[in-house]
């Protein structure tokens, strides 16, 4: 093998860690920056949580116009999430083969002066925020959002009224058992026997005993509030919340009780017959008159469903918004401004005593590795501090343009909404269309109609005769405003809808309509008829 020596030129693409970072942080939602905040509080000894309101950094919306790098644009484009921290990228087989790992914790190159004096840079960003300490703190929204969690489950309920029953001690049991095996929705799924195989019957004469105890403890349990818990299907359990309303109309003849012997025979009838509302088979099965089966259907269609329903723990998402949409000006002059929410601005700054200590500590001798590591972490603060709030000014740039060109919008709601695609955010700032992507995920914007996602504001258009576009947005409100004034003895169809919208100068196919109701959850046209 012949040794030789070659010049070769070649372009490659790295991320820097800052860069990498200030990807990773834009398309964060505001409870995960808040986590990713905590997190670098905690690692980072140099960054803490300001107290005292500050002159703002001169970094942001000064310099946020200035052109943006081809080479920048190009890195912005890059895929990701960015989830390692310190992951370089880069063409050629040769660079790949020499590049090493980075970790958060060693070798991560922050470019900068590398000093360790406090500079403007180390002032406090985001002072005209209230600091909330990233409910790091256990304040009041943590006391509130703890609040909102805490709820009786279906099952803490239903034991505590299994306790003023008094049962034997395996009844107590067998009832203990059916109520941890509900389901959310309240329902027994599994068979009572396949319970008592579960257990491990030994023989025969066990395996009925446990049966005959499920089955004791199962009528005690749908006798428990809320009524209709521990049915198998949803036939028992419509049939157990009428058997309550026949009881309570004991003694009482009329048409209430006819009303309820009819809706127990309809409910041991198929329940697709039910769901279809086939009004001339149902007649015919339960030998009532139409009306009676119509008033029949109408008081089945009050009772619950889901009888364990209310008692779900759904977890609560409280939807903070990043931007507020304020009204600035008087009459004519009026118009609307995005700005930053002060609540989710983290108040970040430099840990100055540390800074300065490590300024007077001298580089030399055998803790020179030791300095260069706390260097590295002071750059990698003032990094992370200006990060954010590039973060944050690009959140701003991006909901200042979609309020100037939605305005519309914000002055008479959603019918006013104009088709909006990404790129023509990105060409105005000057942004890649990957960058604005990630900008209007999970942020929140409160506006006087309600409080929406960026991306909300984004939508395809559809032709007009006119020869102009319509939102699609703007469409869906339309079909909704048509469907909430129709005759509900005579909904509207799809096709009627679809002609609707061509009078108003709008083409839409009967099936994007179709698409555009099953989006907005709007049952069809034979479901929506009133009895």
């Amino acid at each position: 093998m012949k040794q030789g020596l070659s010049l070769r030129v070649s372009q490659h693409l790295a991320l820097t860690p800052q860069l990498q970072q200030s990807i990773r942080l834009l398309q964060l939602s505001t409870l995960e920056l808040s986590q990713e905040v905590g997190q670098m509080l905690d690692e980072n000894p140099f960054l803490e949580l300001g107290s005292d309101e500050l002159p703002r950094e001169e970094f942001g919306l000064a310099q946020a116009d200035t052109p943006v790098r081809p080479d920048d644009l190009a890195a912005e484009a890059a895929p990701g999430p960015m989830a390692d921290f310190g992951v370089s990228t880069a063409s050629g087989a040769d660079n790949n083969s020499d590049a090493e790992p980075l970790s958060a914790d060693d070798g991560q190159n922050w470019d900068g002066d590398g000093s360790v004096q406090t500079s403007p840079d180390d002032s406090e960003w985001g002072g005209d925020a209230r600091a909330h300490g990233n409910n790091l703190d256990g304040n009041d929204d943590a006391e509130v959002t703890e609040l909102a969690r805490s709820q009786e489950s279906l099952q803490s309920h239903l034991h505590a009224q299994a306790l003023v029953l008094r049962l034997g001690e395996e009844d107590r049991a067998a009832l203990r058992f059916l109520i941890e095996s509900l389901n959310d929705d309240g329902y027994l799924e599994e068979p009572v026997e396949e319970l008592a195989r579960s257990l491990g019957a030994q023989d025969e004469e066990q395996l009925e005993q446990l049966v005959h105890h499920f089955t004791v403890a199962l009528g005690l349990l749908q006798s428990l509030e809320p009524t209709g818990v521990g049915a198998r299907g949803l036939a028992e359990c419509l049939t157990l919340q009428l058997k309550v309303v026949q009881a309570q109309l004991q003694g009482e003849p009329g048409a209430k009780s006819t009303t309820v012997k009819v809706a127990l025979l309809i409910c041991a009838q198929p329940m697709d017959l039910l769901a279809r509302r086939d009004i001339k088979r149902l007649t015919q099965l339960c030998r009532a008159s139409d009306a009676e089966v119509r008033e029949a259907i109408a008081l089945i269609g009050h009772l619950e469903p889901k009888p364990g329903r209310r008692f779900v723990n759904v977890e609560r998402n409280i939807v903070v918004p990043d931007v507020l949409v304020v009204r600035v000006g008087k009459g004519a002059q009026a118009r609307f401004q995005a700005r930053l929410n002060p609540d989710v601005m983290p108040r970040l700054r430099v840990h100055d005593i540390y800074a300065n200590a490590l300024k007077q500590h001298k580089s030399g001798g055998s803790d020179a590795a030791s300095y260069a590591a706390l260097q590295q972490r002071l750059q990698e603060a003032r990094w992370f501090i200006k990060n954010i709030q590039q973060r944050f000014d690009t959140i701003l740039r991006v909901s200042s343009a979609i309020v100037e060109r939605q305005k519309s919008f914000f002055s008479h709601g959603e019918l006013a909404m104009r088709p909006l695609v990404l790129r023509e955010i990105a060409d105005e700032l000057g942004l890649h269309e990957s960058t604005i992507s990630r900008v209007t995920t999970a942020k929140y914007m409160a506006t006087p109609f309600g409080t929406f996602e960026l991306k909300y504001f984004f939508g395809s258009g559809l032709g007009t005769d006119s020869g102009g576009n319509a939102s699609s947005t703007a469409v869906r409100a339309l079909i909704k405003q048509f469907i909430g004034a129709e005759n509900l003895k005579k909904p509207l169809s799809d096709n009627q809808l679809s002609e609707m919208l061509k009078e108003q100068g709008i083409e839409c196919a009967r099936r994007t309509v179709a698409k555009y109701r099953e989006g907005l959850r709007i049952a069809p046209a034979s479901l929506r008829k009133a009895l």
